[in-house]
């Protein structure tokens, strides 16, 4: 007799708490899969751009539309646009990573002692306003140097690291078909195509041009009110 109570009172629970909490849940995580998520920041690698600490909202509509949990597409209507920031699977482990998009398929990237070039043109490089570099901690600001890359269509702040190692002579390498080049802002201090290679178009994500939340590593983890919901393009030139 108790057992069979149990088993009622255990099938109601199923039914009326445990279920529908399940459904919820995985509609959930199949919309932030497919339709939208965030990505938390934990390095400098896209500096000044985008900060230790920042939390970007990632737009996995801008491209292609995926089956959920997975990277198989079912529809593509778009594809990474150069000057982009693309959240994609780095092709050395797997993991997430927040990058620009510099090369498209059948450009050849090259980079000499900083300097970008895009199929053998220079990128031009002007001064960067000092209230883009301002939330870098002074110490790290004083060590680098910035400008704004007058990249084609998408001009963007970018800085260097004096005397750190880096892979400041680069290339020149061709991009293949469905295959992009990415690089962080901060170019002393960003693993990325240099490093691991060119990223397949099913690798990709999505894109991302806002900060949802900005937490200051240097300052106890409060939040950065001035760049929560902001557009990333405001930190760009």
């Amino acid at each position: 007799m108790n057992c069979n109570k149990y088993r009622a009172l255990a099938s109601r629970w199923w039914n009326r708490e445990i279920r529908p909490l399940l459904i919820l849940a995985l509609i959930m995580f199949s919309m932030r899969s497919s339709l939208a998520d965030w990505n938390v920041v934990p390095s400098g690698s896209m500096q000044p751009t985008i900060l230790v600490g920042d939390r970007v909202l990632v737009n996995k509509l801008a491209y292609d539309l995926k089956v959920p949990f997975t990277t198989w597409h079912i529809a593509e209507w778009s594809n990474p646009q150069r000057g982009d920031i693309a959240v994609f699977f780095s092709p050395k482990d797997g993991t997430r990573l927040v990058k620009r998009v510099i090369g498209l398929p059948g450009d050849t990237i090259e980079l000499r002692n900083d300097e970008l070039f895009i199929n053998g043109q220079s990128v031009d490089c002007t001064t960067l306003p000092p209230k883009i570099s301002e939330p870098i901690p002074e110490l790290e600001r004083a060590h680098s140097l910035f400008a704004t890359e007058k990249l084609p269509t998408h001009p963007h702040a970018i800085m260097a690291i004096n005397g750190i190692p880096a892979m400041r002579t680069f290339g020149p390498v061709r991009i293949s078909a469905d295959q992009y080049f990415m690089m962080g802002d901060n170019r002393d201090n960003s693993f990325d195509s240099r490093y691991f290679g060119t990223v397949d178009r099913s690798q990709i994500v999505g894109r991302t041009s806002r900060v949802v939340l900005s937490l200051d590593k240097s300052n106890y983890w409060l939040p950065r009110w001035s760049r929560t919901c902001s557009s990333l393009d405001s930190y760009a030139k």
